[in-house]
């Protein structure tokens, strides 16, 4: 919740005027108390511990977009799944569609079954999930994709694109903040 990624974006995030809560799922709380790396845990404990959080946050009565960078964004899109959620729309930055490497096990199926919208801001050329091949898997209603020239799975262009990972990263904030506020 403190890499450097998401100390930005939670930044441009605020100044623009949107509060972004950040927490640490239960296998990285581990990692930063013991200082062993360690895989994450199932999602099943992830789901729990993101539930939790945003239980939380409900009771603060304001309206609600979840979301997160690479698995956590995988895991707030399996909550838009669960109907008695409160909230307004989701919110990824990095989507593992894939393992790098593995484009047949594509990750996406329960965006079938989302009950709220979910914007997903992908580099151009993600390990996880490139544009060309987003291109070729089934669409989902609600499921709307912003790219970012040349990104990387941290949105990072390469130097010869003529783009930075910080104009990307405004970008990519610009266009989340602009998504969310037709749906508020």
């Amino acid at each position: 919740m403190d890499s450097e990624f998401m100390e930005t974006v939670a930044d441009l995030f605020a100044q623009r005027g949107v509060k972004v809560i950040r927490f640490e799922f239960p296998y990285m709380q581990e990692r930063r108390a013991t200082g062993k790396k360690r895989p994450p845990d199932r999602a099943p404990k992830l789901l729990e511990c993101f539930r939790s959080v945003i239980a939380q946050a409900v009771e603060e009565g304001e309206q609600l977009f979840i979301g997160g960078k690479s698995m956590g964004g995988r895991m707030a899109t399996m909550l838009a799944s669960e109907i008695d959620l409160p909230l307004t729309g989701c919110v990824c930055f990095g989507y593992p569609y894939h393992a790098p490497g593995k484009p047949e096990k594509v990750r996406n199926e329960h965006f079938e079954d989302a009950s709220f919208p979910i914007l997903i801001l992908q580099g151009e050329r993600d390990a996880f999930g490139t544009r060309e091949e987003i291109a070729g898997y089934q669409e989902f209603d609600g499921v709307e994709h912003k790219w970012l020239v040349d990104g990387n799975h941290d949105l990072t262009p390469r130097k010869a694109s003529g783009v930075t990972q910080e104009e990307n990263l405004k970008n990519a904030v610009e266009m989340a903040v602009e998504w969310m506020k037709t749906r508020a």
